[in-house]
């Protein structure tokens, strides 16, 4: 094989082997909107995020755009609170 094929080949060998590693990571996830009660607070009221609250919502992120779709939900995700948490625990706003 030519090093141009070669270096393609490995090219997209590297592309489907991330590809599948952050997929087993979404499967890992099971998305449960109780599973930011400890978030509660901050929702409600525009407190901080305790520490629980930010490992949950890193833990949940892959989950955001399915809530914020949810009519039941999406007033929460969505709102300023919401952004707040967020953004004080280093979780990218989703586009959904």
């Amino acid at each position: 094989m030519k090093k141009g094929s070669c270096a393609l080949l490995l090219c997209a060998l590297v592309v489907v082997v991330v590809m599948l590693a952050e997929a087993r990571v979404t499967e890992a996830v099971t998305c449960n909107p109780s599973e930011l009660s400890p978030c509660l607070g901050a929702f409600t009221t525009g407190q901080a995020p305790s520490a629980n609250c930010c490992n949950k919502a890193r833990e949940q992120q892959p989950c955001l755009c399915g809530y914020i779709k949810n009519p039941s939900y999406s007033q929460y995700v969505n709102s300023p609170n919401a952004k707040k948490i967020l953004s004080a625990c280093g979780v990218p706003t989703p586009s959904c």
